[in-house]
């Protein structure tokens, strides 16, 4: 026989001996718990109370509130309350803007740099406001020229890379 096979049948019986576990009472010696084991029941025992303990820490973290004091984690009442907060500070800034627009024009009024008469609420607020169609998407001279600086660079480390 080779030597694998020789220490495959040693290691199985080294797993399936089988041995007692034995608990005595020290003073009088008497026997008190008597427990038949092998090595591979030990191991399978010891596996299983491993795998079962990440199970229920895993479910206790996912699924009851003492995930919030793991660090990363916050309450969804916090979260709410984040969500809420941001969109009452972006209407806030909103209606600051459009009132500090309507403030500016009317000081342009007082000052004598804009009639009254072209001074409206509605008007302010739809000049803030930017058409669409009045705005154009045409590259500039600029935009063109560092388009070709661009291209230009990438030809030279292409042909540089293929030498």
């Amino acid at each position: 026989m080779s030597q694998k096979r020789l220490k495959r049948q040693v290691l199985k019986k080294k797993l399936f001996a089988k041995n007692r576990l034995v608990i005595l009472n020290e003073d009088t010696f008497e026997e008190i718990f008597s427990l038949k084991l092998t090595l591979m029941n030990v191991f399978v025992v010891a596996t299983l109370g491993a795998v079962v303990i990440i199970f229920v820490t895993t479910y206790i973290i996912a699924f009851t509130p003492l995930r919030e004091f793991i660090p990363g984690y916050s309450s969804s009442q916090l979260k709410r309350e984040a969500t809420e907060l941001s969109l009452k500070s972006d209407s806030l800034a909103y209606a600051l803007k459009k009132n500090e627009a309507y403030i500016s024009s009317i000081q342009k009024v007082l000052t004598g740099e804009l009639e009254f008469a072209q001074v409206n609420k509605d008007s302010i607020m739809a000049a803030d406001i930017t058409d669409p169609s009045t705005v154009t998407l045409e590259p500039s001279e600029e935009d063109l020229k560092l388009r070709e600086e661009v291209a230009n660079e990438e030809n030279n480390n292409q042909k540089t890379k293929t030498k």
